[in-house]
């Protein structure tokens, strides 16, 4: 572990460049459900209830959008985000109706690829199934 953290109480973040943090904010605190915490033309954080995660939206007036999928030349995706739903159908329609929109490029059948209002690549895709605990 890094020296001069202190888990559970140190936050951990992902920031990801957009040139609307406050509009990528919104779109991905309905994707996940999360709370926004701080909302400015040049930054912004959403995070779940009592945790210590969370995910920043930079200002990027440059931004280019990353292709998907990449051809040589191309501006490089670099990192994505998964997200495990109960209901595939459901849940793409839903980030559609948030302004989402579904990518031509589907490598995987079980798993959806979108890209968010600002150009970035995110998938959605069911998780295995829970095992039911067996108690004693």
């Amino acid at each position: 572990m890094l020296h001069g953290r202190r888990p559970p109480h140190d936050y951990l973040g992902t920031v990801i460049g957009t040139p609307d943090p406050k509009g990528l904010a919104r779109f991905y605190a309905e994707v996940l459900g999360w709370r926004i915490h701080s909302d400015e033309q040049d930054w912004a954080t959403i995070a779940p209830e009592r945790a210590h995660v969370y995910l920043g939206f930079q200002l990027e007036r440059e931004h280019v959008a990353p292709a998907w999928p990449a051809q040589p030349g191309d501006q490089q995706m670099q990192m994505h985000l998964d997200i495990e739903v109960s209901d595939l159908g459901v849940a793409v329609d839903a980030a559609l109706r948030l302004g989402g929109r579904l990518s031509e490029h589907q490598p995987q059948e079980e798993v959806r690829v979108l890209i968010d209002p600002s150009g970035h690549p995110f998938c959605l895709y069911v998780g295995a199934a829970e095992e039911a605990s067996e108690t004693p």
